[in-house]
């Protein structure tokens, strides 16, 4: 009788247990909203150029999931970067919807052809977003339904290349939301630069022609593309491209824009096919619990040039021009004359960059320089001031979502992935939150890429990358996730 009780016992334990599987994978609901955000005026533009009109409107989109007992929230739009939104919707989500910053995961898809945040002239309508973007959270949250299932897959795409001595990642991510088996959401990635479809148009790049054809092809879809790890990425071109674009630019500026706009919608659409096989395909079950976190990585710098070095590259621009915004011609010196700077008012050099705090646009402070902090004071969020390098860890289920501030290189996601992806699936987003520094490989240090020079010639550090900077980086967020798989 006794034997025969425990087993009872037993029994209904596992009813239960099985149970409260079921109730709260019944208990996931999800919920969509998307709406326009292109701006009304003329801005300078993430290429330098003043926008002369709208080829294709920007978007922000929203997939809210809530399992119950939290929600993680989605936010994608077509922007190079949120920057100065980000503290204002952050704040704003947490004090009036109880929402932590941990659990809202803002990504860019890396476009071009819209407002640049990092110019004060921008500034007014980068806060603007904070207000809409909020909207459509709220909107988002209304619309939540369920039971909602919650599915990953990935394939690749093989019309992107590399730069810096790298190999190329090719694969494209889908999560995959239904409710009532019919797809409403699908979020995806691809690491790599858009191509545009004009010289001086708003457009939304070939991503946000993907979008459009993947929500044609799957009525009731909001489609959300947020680029993965594509700092070191580019579209692949014609073997006969550069001779197409000479034959264009000749014939005159609307004849090189009709040449633009069609590679980036035949972009596009290799994109969008790319997707739609993969959500037709077999793709795994990633529904229950819902947890995250936030943390900063301090990320290594080198030690800097002579004064005298210094001394000589200050004798190419004028004596006075001081610290200037993007797009002026002498931005990229800034981190000469804040290189002067410290040596001549004995700031220490910074070693990690967590000593930084960054403006608004993008001026790397040192956090004893208080002249410089009290000036540009009104460029630094009070309570969430941006220091590098953020990253969110969340845990959907089995599987680990890594969502890294900055513009990513290739390899840094790759290397995350490839530590985990043999045992369970694994999201990885670039492009998150405030702020798109490079954060480059040790190849792109050693090589003194582009991608390395970023942190100097646009954010006016007076030191660049130290070559660990990739191992830092990837160190700090596996870290990260076997936290969260703990």
């Amino acid at each position: 009788m006794r034997i025969a009780r425990h087993l009872a016992v037993g029994a209904l334990l596992v009813a239960l247990v099985s149970a409260a599987s079921v109730t709260h994978a019944q208990t996931m609901t999800a919920g969509t909203a998307k709406g326009v955000i292109t701006n009304d005026e003329s801005l300078v533009m993430v290429n330098g150029r003043m926008s002369e009109g709208t080829r294709e409107d920007l978007h922000a989109r929203v997939l809210v999931l809530n399992d119950g007992s939290s929600r993680l929230v989605f936010v994608t739009y077509d922007l190079n970067c949120l920057d100065v939104a980000t503290p204002i919707l952050r704040q704003r989500v947490r004090r009036e919807l109880d929402i932590d910053s941990s659990h809202l995961i803002l990504l860019a898809t890396h476009n071009h052809n819209a407002p640049i945040q990092i110019n004060p002239d921008n500034f007014a309508y980068g806060r603007g977003l904070a207000d809409q973007m909020f909207g459509l959270i709220e909107d988002a949250i209304a619309d939540e339904q369920g039971p909602a299932r919650v599915e990953f897959g990935s394939g690749a795409g093989y019309f992107i290349t590399a730069r810096g001595n790298a190999p190329v990642d090719y694969e494209i991510q889908l999560l995959q939301v239904t409710r009532a088996g019919a797809p409403v959401a699908m979020l995806f990635s691809h690491g790599t630069h858009p191509a545009q479809a004009s010289r001086a148009m708003i457009d939304t790049g070939h991503p946000g022609y993907a979008m459009e054809e993947i929500e044609a092809a799957f009525p009731g879809v909001l489609a959300m593309y947020s680029d993965a790890s594509g700092g070191n990425q580019f579209p692949r071109q014609p073997p006969d491209w550069q001779t197409r674009v000479t034959a264009a630019r000749d014939t005159g500026a609307e004849a090189y824009d009709r040449l633009l706009e069609t590679r980036a919608r035949e972009l596009g659409h290799e994109l969008a096919e790319a997707v739609a096989g993969i959500a037709r395909g077999p793709l795994q079950d990633v529904t229950g619990p819902i947890t995250s976190s936030i943390e900063v990585v301090g990320l290594p710098l080198a030690p800097p040039i002579s004064r005298d070095e210094a001394l000589t590259l200050a004798e190419q621009f004028p004596v006075d021009v001081g610290l200037v915004h993007y797009p002026h011609e002498h931005r990229s010196t800034n981190w000469v004359r804040m290189l002067l700077r410290y040596y001549d008012e004995g700031i220490p050099f910074p070693t990690t960059t967590t000593e930084m705090v960054c403006t608004d646009d993008t001026y790397l402070i040192h956090e004893t320089d208080r002249e410089f902090l009290d000036r540009y004071d009104d460029r630094i969020h009070d309570t969430a001031p941006c220091i590098y390098n953020e990253v969110i860890v969340a845990k959907l289920g089995p599987m680990p979502i890594v969502a890294m501030q900055g513009e990513i290189c290739a390899p840094i996601g790759a290397r995350i992935k490839d530590v985990f992806r043999a045992d369970r699936p694994i999201m990885v987003f670039g492009y998150m939150g405030e702020h798109n520094l490079y954060i480059p490989t040790r190849e792109l240090v050693r090589l003194n890429a582009y991608q390395a020079q970023v942190i100097q010639i646009q954010y006016a550090s007076p030191v660049g990358w130290a070559p660990e900077v990739e191992d830092a980086m990837v160190g700090h967020v596996v870290r990260m996730v076997e936290a969260i798989l703990d």
